[in-house]
């Protein structure tokens, strides 16, 4: 089948999510921390072997618009709560960073997403097709909240990634409208999308995850510094529309510039001064405590398996 659902831990999770929010939150939150401690040990070891070289990110997050149409609760990006001025990038400039990342050999995962949904931007196909004729090995991915979206945008945009992940936000587990209709449109079609690996992620709207570094909107930071390792810097590359790199999708108010690709090449910026202090901290005993816009997050990155990044599909 070329669509498949994902609830996390089932029923019994998506309850717990939505009736012990802090407790499901606190106790994911717990694992995972232990899970990535050697993990992220291990990473680090492996990005400073390269020396001055460095290798590629593992994820290059780029943001064409600052806008979405959700309401989910744990994001300041939903639409009743984003502060942000309303930003666009250029045609120019978003060129100019595909064409950057083609010259440098770029082969690892992009995705035309931020803190955002990707179809609030009507160019996004076009985007999309000119990123898969300059970077044919890299693996594209498109991660959506659904609502905007159709059987039409699929056919549209399916030839361009090889991903697409549609999180059905809602207060139950039941597929919504838009949902629905992709997922049965897909599903009649198996032949049509062999190659697309499509995914529905069920998610609680008003469930609480991590405080994103003090944006999320139902959780608070707390008092105690976080002393842990976050790989962040090391894996993602997260560009906002003006063109400036962030730290990570944490900064959802957009307050941090670790290097400006209008004026820094792409391979340059991703080894900038403000990225070599960032990582120099995170890796002192105390990690992301070492660095004032991380010292109180608890947001957990994506993980990685080392023995797949040792098999080097690109730096």
């Amino acid at each position: 089948m070329p669509i498949r659902i994902e609830n996390y831990m089932g029923t019994i999770g998506f309850n717990a999510r939505k009736y012990f929010p802090r407790l499901a939150s606190a106790a994911y939150l717990k694992m995972m921390f232990l899970k990535r401690r050697r993990q992220g040990k291990e990473y680090i070891e492996y990005f400073k072997s390269f020396g001055d070289e460095l290798p590629h990110p593992r994820v290059v997050n780029l943001e064409t618009i600052n806008r979405c149409n959700s309401t989910c609760d744990f994001c300041c990006a939903n639409k009743n709560a984003d502060k942000r001025p309303f930003a666009r990038m250029e045609e120019e400039l978003f060129k100019s960073i595909i064409d950057q990342l083609a010259d440098w050999g770029y082969k690892n995962r992009l995705t035309l997403y931020g803190n955002n949904e990707p179809w609030m931007d009507t160019r996004i196909v076009e985007f999309h097709k000119y990123a898969r004729e300059k970077l044919p090995d890299v693996h594209i991915f498109m991660s959506t909240n659904g609502l905007l979206l159709t059987p039409e945008k699929v056919d549209a945009i399916a030839p361009y990634i090889n991903e697409l992940i549609i999180n059905n936000y809602a207060e139950t587990q039941e597929l919504q409208a838009p949902h629905k209709a992709v997922y049965e449109y897909i599903k009649s079609n198996p032949e049509k999308f062999k190659d697309l690996d499509a995914r529905i992620q069920i998610r609680y709207i008003h469930e609480i995850l991590t405080n994103r570094a003090g944006a999320a909107p139902n959780k608070a930071m707390g008092s105690k510094p976080i002393e842990e390792i976050c790989l962040m810097p090391y894996t993602d590359m997260w560009i906002v529309p003006d063109g400036r790199l962030g730290i990570c999708c944490c900064d959802n108010r957009e307050v941090t510039t670790l290097a400006d690709l209008n004026k820094t090449p792409l391979k340059e910026a991703w080894n900038s001064k403000a990225y070599q202090e960032l990582r120099k901290r995170m890796e002192m005993k105390g990690g992301r405590a070492n660095h004032p816009f991380c010292k109180y997050c608890d947001f957990i990155d994506a993980g990685l398996r080392m023995d797949e990044v040792r098999k080097g599909l690109g730096k």
